[in-house]
């Protein structure tokens, strides 16, 4: 009786190289065509505008650091926002912004008051029914990230609305504004830094 095991022809050692290498130039474009798409998204997420450089590198007001606090601490930790801090705690809005949900914040540098003549500043942070519809309309009710500010309209928790424009990295609010650092996380707030102080009508 044959015991003998019947054999099958192998395919050459260098066409099996070949068909490897076919798999290969065909998987790597997909694979690429895969992963590129969430590289380009990867890249274009985050924080953006050329002020983002002078928020600190890192610490607690760091955009790291930011995102782990709600938004009133947020802004007590970034140095870039301390006269906006001081008009939040003279207007006693700390706890209304830090235990608010969903919101976006427009938040006006130094620089930005800086701009009011200081006299008028003074007063305005005197009074403090004044002070208060100023700040909050800088605050919508809702989260508004980059995606939603070209042709944007929000109604402020002040009552009024305020509007934005733009495209690319480029966006100003109210036609006057320019968003200098957008998309900063806090852990209950979208923050766009401001260069100007919006005010109601």
């Amino acid at each position: 009786m044959n015991t003998s095991h019947p054999t099958y022809p192998t395919r050459p050692t260098h066409l099996r190289g070949r068909a490897a290498a076919a798999v290969a130039a065909f998987s790597l474009p997909v694979l690429l065509g895969v992963l590129a798409p969430q590289a380009v998204a990867a890249e274009t997420d985050g924080p953006f505008g050329p002020g983002c450089a002078a928020v600190p590198a890192q610490g607690e007001g760091s955009l790291d650091g930011m995102a782990d606090d709600p938004v009133a601490t947020a802004a007590s930790n970034n140095p870039e926002l301390s006269t906006l801090v001081s008009a939040v705690k003279a207007a006693g809005l700390v706890d209304t912004l830090n235990n608010a949900e969903d919101i976006t914040v427009f938040a006006p540098t130094n620089d930005a008051f800086a701009k009011i003549p200081k006299a008028d500043l003074n007063k305005v942070l005197a009074d403090k029914e004044q002070l208060t519809k100023i700040l909050t309309y800088h605050v919508v009710g809702e989260k508004v990230d980059k995606g939603d500010l070209a042709d944007g309209s929000f109604k402020t928790l002040q009552g009024g609305t305020v509007t934005t424009d733009g495209s690319g990295d480029a966006f100003v609010v109210n036609d006057t504004a320019k968003i200098v650092c957008g998309d900063v996380p806090t852990r209950n707030a979208n923050v766009h830094i401001v260069d100007t102080v919006l005010m109601p009508q």
